[in-house]
């Protein structure tokens, strides 16, 4: 165990055993009561919610903090083939259930503070954090409060935002408003050390960021570069009825000891053990660990009950001694929510095409072109309660133009899949 767990757990401790006693005026002095402002809703309200909402009603009564998290367990039945012949049998059961520990305090006026601790994931089943930031939203200075008005500003250890697909996506425990259980073959989602500016004003939306790495350090100087992303785009309600988003989002790293805008996500993939890969099998690794060039297009329209929601992605990159390479992907999906939301059923293609380097998978360090991997997701959901959702799912996926001889020639795993999830 780390020395920053440690602290966590030690610090979370005290609050607890503090709180405990003084149940009576813990009310009073606003401790545990959900009075978070400009923050993202959990749960259920969440859903289709992207960037934390800029206007926020919630009065502030002073310091306060909220308790929260996530648990999520799946019921797996796929079955995986490849040309080879090789893959190991896998059978139906319970995959390892996953959770998520949520510490979030209201500091001062538009001041607030989030954490989020993996208490079990796959790659790592025992707790460690996350990663967490400090959201700005408000100056407490007198005369500054127009300069904040539709501007919000975070600086810590998060995800930089890039693209919407990393709003609807599984983070860990978290998997409530993802309505299929897996998220992309190519999945944008990592945590750096950086500091990031969001402003929205009558639905035009501008993001600047920039950071590091997942795991930064201060030696090797030559060989790392600070990132930068950013995001341009506008999301109406053109009716009542009728909503319309678009986005633009690019990613650029000139140099990096590790990069990890594509494989920086720790909690593993949610398809276990089909088709080799470790605790990503199912998705894809771009393999990008030096330099990086990304851009992301992201439309959505919501009609009533229907969601459409689209990804379009191009990414270049290179890593130590191999030359450039280039990923595109492509994702369709659609939803519909009915029963006052609290039914849905959903369909989404994802295929992701392009260089890939299989030396992880024991074979010379070099780029192979016309690697593509198709999938196809179908997927239905129930909301029992705002914090409860059951959702199931039939997953296809497919490779094609791997290497011969490799464990991805010719491989393909399809099944359902059953999942169960609490958040709050």
């Amino acid at each position: 165990m780390n020395i920053i767990t440690r602290i966590f757990r030690l610090f979370l401790f005290l609050i607890v055993a503090a709180a405990l006693p003084l149940t009576a005026t813990a009310q009073q002095e606003n401790l545990f009561e959900d009075n978070i402002r400009y923050n993202r809703p959990t749960g259920q309200a969440g859903v289709t919610t992207f960037e934390a909402p800029m206007e926020d009603d919630t009065p502030y009564d002073g310091f306060a903090v909220k308790i929260g998290g996530a648990f999520a367990q799946q019921l797996q039945g796929l079955d995986h083939s490849n040309a080879a012949g090789n893959l190991p049998e896998i059978g139906r059961g319970f995959n390892l259930a996953t959770a998520n520990l949520d510490l979030d305090a209201q500091l001062a006026r538009g001041i607030q503070l989030h954490v989020r601790t993996y208490l079990s994931s796959r790659h790592h089943p025992e707790a460690w954090v996350k990663g967490g930031y400090l959201q700005v939203d408000e100056f407490p200075f007198e005369g500054l409060d127009a300069v904040m008005e539709n501007l919000s500003i975070r600086a810590g250890h998060f995800m930089p935002n890039y693209g919407d697909a990393h709003f609807r996506r599984t983070d860990n425990a978290d998997a409530i408003q993802n309505p299929f259980i897996g998220n992309n073959v190519l999945d944008a989602f990592t945590t750096e050390v950086g500091a990031e500016a969001t402003y929205m004003n009558n639905g035009v939306l501008l993001v600047g960021g920039f950071g590091g790495e997942l795991n930064p350090t201060v030696m090797n100087p030559d060989e790392r570069a600070p990132s930068f992303h950013g995001k341009l785009g506008i999301d109406r309600n053109l009716t009542e009825t009728v909503r319309v988003r678009l986005t633009g989002s690019a990613y650029y790293t000139k140099s990096s000891a590790a990069a990890h805008l594509h494989s920086g996500d720790r909690a593993g993939s949610r398809f276990y053990n089909v088709v080799g890969g470790g605790d990503w099998s199912g998705r894809i690794r771009s393999g990008f660990g030096d330099q990086i060039t990304s851009f992301m297009i992201n439309p959505f329209v919501k009609f009533g009950g229907l969601e459409l929601f689209g990804t379009i992605e191009t990414v270049s990159g290179s890593r130590a001694n191999l030359d450039d390479g280039t990923l595109n992907q492509y994702a369709a999906e659609a939803v519909y929510r009915f029963a006052d939301n609290d039914l849905f059923l959903g369909v989404r293609y994802n295929t992701m095409d392009g260089d890939l380097d299989h030396s992880s998978f024991g074979e010379p360090a070099n780029w192979t072109d016309g690697n593509t991997v198709d999938r196809w997701e179908i997927s239905g959901g129930w909301f029992l309660t705002e914090n409860v959702l059951v959702k199931g799912e039939y997953a296809t996926q497919s490779y094609d133009g791997f290497p011969t001889g490799t464990t991805r020639n010719g491989a393909e795993f399809d099944g359902f899949m059953l999942e169960g999830i609490v958040s709050f």
